[in-house]
C-alpha cells in the first residue's frame, strides 16, 4: 500500500509524470543568441520558448552552449 501512495504521489509531483519533456537534454551543444539578461546576470537564451541562462553572456552574444542542468521550466549551460 505504500508503495501505490508513492507512485501516486510521484505521478501528481511531477505534474503528470513524462508527458512533458523539454526541448533540451543535459550534456547536447545547442548554438543560441543571448536575448536577455536575468536579473543574476546571465545570459537568457531560448530554445523552442524554453529559457536558458548561460553565464559570462551578454545581449546579442551568437554562442555555442552546453546544457547542465534541465529544471521544469528551464535549464542552465555554459560556453563551450
Amino acid at each position: 500500500m505504500v508503495n501505490c501512495l508513492y507512485r501516486s504521489d510521484e505521478g501528481s509531483f511531477r505534474g503528470g509524470g513524462s508527458s512533458y519533456s523539454a526541448p533540451v537534454e543535459v550534456g547536447k551543444e545547442y548554438d543560441v543568441e543571448i536575448e536577455d539578461i536575468a536579473r543574476e546576470g546571465d545570459g537568457i537564451a531560448r530554445i523552442e520558448g524554453f529559457v536558458v541562462f548561460v553565464p559570462d553572456t551578454k545581449v546579442g552574444d551568437q554562442v555555442k552552449i552546453n546544457v547542465d542542468k534541465v529544471m521544469r521550466r528551464f535549464a542552465m549551460g555554459h560556453k563551450v
